[in-house]
């Protein structure tokens, strides 16, 4: 059985509209696609080069009227620590991707390495403290 279901968007919080978008748009090369603004909340969406059907929407933490204040602060100290969000990306040149975002002073996690279950790939943390993990292509 075959399935036309594809992923449209993944959701990571964002701690800062200008640097999110200097982070994604800047360091990353991907393209903003929308921003929307209430009160003093962001919601970012962004995609990379050419392929626009698939999005990160970066959001404000904790602000569904569902969280509590309790849940809010847990969220808070998992972010901080880096352990609430991640996302893993692919590149055809991770070498050169990994050269090009640690020269944009972004947190190196992990430098570029083969790992024991067939991968190559680096990590890093965005500035909300989100792991993106990159790996090779091919």
């Amino acid at each position: 059985m075959s399935s036309d279901i594809v992923i449209s968007q993944s959701y990571l919080p964002h701690t800062g509209k200008d640097e999110a978008i200097a982070f994604y748009r800047d360091v990353l090369g991907f393209e903003v696609q929308n921003e929307v603004g209430y009160n003093d909340m962001y919601w970012i969406t962004v995609a990379p080069p050419g392929q626009p059907e698939i999005a990160i929407v970066l959001h404000p933490p904790a602000v569904d009227p569902g969280i509590t204040d309790e849940e809010r602060r847990v969220i808070s100290e998992m972010m901080a620590k880096g352990t609430y969000a991640a996302i893993n990306l692919a590149t055809k040149d991770l070498d050169a991707t990994f050269d090009r975002i640690q020269a944009a002073d972004a947190e190196v996690v992990q430098e570029p390495m083969d790992q024991p279950y067939g991968v190559r790939d680096c990590a890093f943390r965005d500035p909300a403290g989100n792991m993106i993990r990159i790996k090779q292509l091919g």
